[in-house]
């Protein structure tokens, strides 16, 4: 009885996390003042096979913090396309950077 009591604990559980880990995903976040310039950073020399990832302005809920750019394994055939806001009626939305085909 208690075994059974457990694994039904555990189910819920899990089944909680995974609601919650794709809730975000749902999600928009509008903001009524629109983010900071970009920042200048310096690129590195990178490698054959590595793509560099600029770093954007990101809302953490209750001001704008800047996530520094960095390189990572590149996507043969697609280009990285960054982060960026966009004005929607007066209000701001971010659209997350993704690769594309070329």
């Amino acid at each position: 009885m208690n075994a059974k009591r457990n694994v039904l604990a555990l189910c819920i559980a899990v089944g909680s996390i995974a609601m919650l880990g794709s809730a975000p995903a749902l999600a928009e976040i509008y903001v009524r003042i629109g983010p900071p310039p970009p920042r200048h950073q310096i690129v590195p020399v990178l490698r054959p096979g590595w793509a560099w990832q600029p770093g954007y302005w990101n809302w953490s809920g209750h001001r704008y913090v800047w996530v520094r750019g960095h390189r990572v394994h590149a996507h043969r055939g697609q280009h990285w396309t960054p982060h960026r806001w966009v004005e929607d009626h007066g209000r701001w939305r971010m659209e997350g950077g993704r690769w594309e085909r070329r």
